[in-house]
């Protein structure tokens, strides 16, 4: 199947997910339970997960899917849908709209296309590593050079602390222009977009990272792990312009 017939595949899942998620926001009688990690999940999360997988089990039954709710089906194909449904849980059930769908395919272990959905504000981020798109329109990272110009996004400003270089990601924050949690999928839309210059995650899963890469890229952006290595597969991100992305490697080791 050509890239073409993927991709429009890839926007129809974020669709029907989206359709699936939207009468769960902001709804009173949304119930929230806690996995054996503690993160929360809802029967938004869940019900936008099976559906996704059950339109590629049945398009596409030779490829495979990870999905953070419903684990691993066949993770060694050569194609692989890398899902997360809902990522930024914590947002979505408290009725704030920082929050979106993640959708990636792999090929041969590396993604090759990603989207980032935010089913309530309806924008469609869609990237190939070459371009990426915002509802049809081509986006790019912000030309910021300095940090002292810079909007620096996280997802939680403890966690750095917890499992990465806490005294530096605190310098770091104090050389920026502005610093705030807009985070999860929606500060790598925003980097992706130009409204934001640098958004890092000291600790990630997969399915939190898969989409974000071909996005990033395809936005003339730089995205890696915590230490500068490739960001897929990895435990942290970091994403950026280039000539930020090296400021802020070089910010956290000194």
């Amino acid at each position: 199947m050509s890239s073409d017939a993927l991709k429009r595949f890839a926007l129809e899942l974020a669709e029907a997910s989206g359709d699936f998620i939207r009468p769960f926001f902001a709804n009173p009688a949304l119930a929230v339970e806690l996995k054996s990690d503690e993160s929360p999940v809802t029967a938004a999360d869940r019900g936008a997960e099976e559906l996704m997988r059950a339109r590629i089990s049945r398009e596409f039954p030779d490829h495979g899917i990870i999905g953070e709710e419903f684990g691993e089906d066949r993770p060694d194909a050569e194609w692989v849908w890398v899902l997360d449904p809902i990522d930024g849980t914590k947002a979505f059930m408290t009725a704030c709209p920082l929050f979106g769908t993640l959708i990636a395919l792999l090929h041969q272990g590396q993604p090759v296309l990603g989207i980032i959905h935010q089913p309530i504000l309806r924008q469609m981020l869609v990237g190939d590593g070459s371009a990426t798109f915002l509802n049809g329109r081509q986006v790019r990272v912000r030309a910021c050079s300095r940090l002292s110009e810079a909007t620096l996004l996280t997802s939680d400003p403890l966690t750095p602390a917890r499992y990465q270089n806490g005294p530096a990601y605190d310098a770091l924050t104090k050389q920026a222009r502005l610093v705030r949690t807009w985070g999860d999928c929606y500060g790598y839309l925003l980097v992706a977009c130009g409204w934001a210059d640098i958004m890092l995650d000291p600790i990630m899963n997969p399915w939190d990272i898969a989409a974000l890469v071909p996005v990033i890229r395809g936005a003339g952006g730089v995205i890696t792990d915590w230490k500068g290595h490739a960001p897929y597969p990895a435990n942290s991100t970091i994403a950026a312009n280039p000539e930020l992305h090296a400021k802020v490697m070089a910010a956290l080791h000194p």
